[in-house]
């Protein structure tokens, strides 16, 4: 297949959503409530569909999920983080498809270099419908938890506190991404700071970009949570290599 992208910009963005579709499938069995398993596995689907597209845009998509080496995923750190409570998962949802639904909305409504890429263009119309749920429910989420309990407004606020450093990566630019970070970064902040307002939970003061921040999955270095993660995902393919079902 044609590359849709660059490769750096495929790999970036497939890996984001491949990484985070097994984080929430590692939710299966262990939600809260029952209707969380439904909620939790359709976001985690659509992530791996988002993911298949591109990956398939720049390889075999099976090689790729299953046979690279940890430094060579560029994934954000933010979506490799460990589920955690309940409350992690939300506000590392919250965090992340706010920012996805912004770039696939830029995506789909790109002129010029990305009006040409109609692969791009027509996964990227399509992704921002269903990151609009998944930004969605993970709002609805962050002001249930944050305006409910004292236990659930704690639980909220030390997760969004804990995950904050991960989130100003998401705006370093990615090679084949012609962008306006800036814009995105200050669209995404506008919109994150709403919610947790609403929420009556306080935005985080610490550093999101800077020698005390996190952020080097781009460059294919990556939290030690992620190595056990992968070597899971990985298992079963490289037990049997070949194997066909």
């Amino acid at each position: 297949m044609t590359a849709i992208v660059s490769a750096d910009a495929a790999l970036a963005l497939g890996d984001d959503a491949l990484v985070l579709s097994h984080r929430l499938g590692e939710w299966a069995g262990h939600a809260p409530v029952l209707e969380e398993e439904v909620a939790l596995a359709n976001i985690a689907l659509d992530l791996l569909g988002q993911a298949r597209v591109l990956l398939s845009g720049v390889g075999d998509e099976d090689e790729l999920a299953y046979l690279r080496e940890e430094r060579a995923f560029r994934n954000l750190q933010l979506v490799e983080q460990p589920n955690g409570d309940f409350a992690h998962t939300i506000a590392r949802q919250l965090y992340f498809s706010t920012y996805q639904h912004l770039l696939y909305g830029e995506l789909a409504a790109g002129e010029g270099e990305f009006a040409a890429l109609a692969a791009l263009a027509a996964l990227a119309a399509k992704a921002v419908k269903e990151v609009e749920y998944h930004r969605d429910h993970a709002e609805q989420w962050t002001l249930r938890l944050g305006d409910g309990t004292g236990e659930s407004h704690g639980r909220m606020q030390r997760a969004c506190e804990a995950l904050w450093r991960f989130t100003g990566e998401m705006f370093q630019p990615v090679p084949g991404l012609d962008l306006d970070w800036a814009d995105l970064e200050a669209r995404w902040t506008a919109s994150v700071t709403s919610v947790l307002g609403r929420a009556t939970l306080t935005v985080p003061e610490g550093p999101r970009t800077g020698a005390w921040a996190a952020g080097a999955g781009r460059q294919g270095l990556h939290t030690e949570s992620f190595g056990r993660m992968l070597a899971e995902m990985q298992h079963l393919h490289r037990s049997h290599p070949g194997a066909s079902w």
